[in-house]
């Protein structure tokens, strides 16, 4: 692995991140009915999350010599309560993805601290996952 690629692999994880932080706070602003209040909850509640791991990952480009970008992955265009939810889920999963790629990277060029902060990032990402799977299959959206 080339360091050069990984650094390039973490800025599009750190663009995902930043469209991860748009998305949540567009889509809370968008949602309707009676549980468009605590979907809107749950979609701020996972911002500060999202933010730890982005400041994580520009961290991590300027120690491996790198510019982390400042431009955002574009948000999905999403219109009902579900439709949001249900991108949330794929952008997770997209996510859970690129980190467990990058962290094979990480460990390819020896960077232990790197993979391990790749690794807490796919498990919290899980997380996430998982809620929003069951926000998908429990609530009446």
């Amino acid at each position: 692995m080339d360091k050069l690629k990984l650094i390039e692999n973490l800025n599009g994880d750190l663009a995902g991140a930043l469209g991860a932080i748009v998305q949540r706070l567009t889509y809370a602003a968008k949602t309707t009915n009676r549980y468009g209040q605590r979907i809107t909850e749950y979609f701020l509640s996972e911002i500060p999350g999202i933010q730890a791991r982005a400041q994580i990952l520009a961290k991590r480009i300027v120690a491996l010599g790198g510019e982390p970008t400042t431009v955002a992955r574009g948000v999905p265009q999403a219109n009902t309560n579900r439709e949001m939810v249900e991108a949330v889920l794929a952008s997770e999963k997209n996510a859970i993805h690129d980190f467990t790629r990058h962290q094979r990277e990480a460990e390819e060029i020896s960077d232990k601290m790197l993979a391990t902060e790749l690794g807490d990032m796919i498990r919290q990402e899980s997380v996430q996952a998982a809620r929003t799977e069951r926000i998908l299959r429990d609530w009446p959206i």
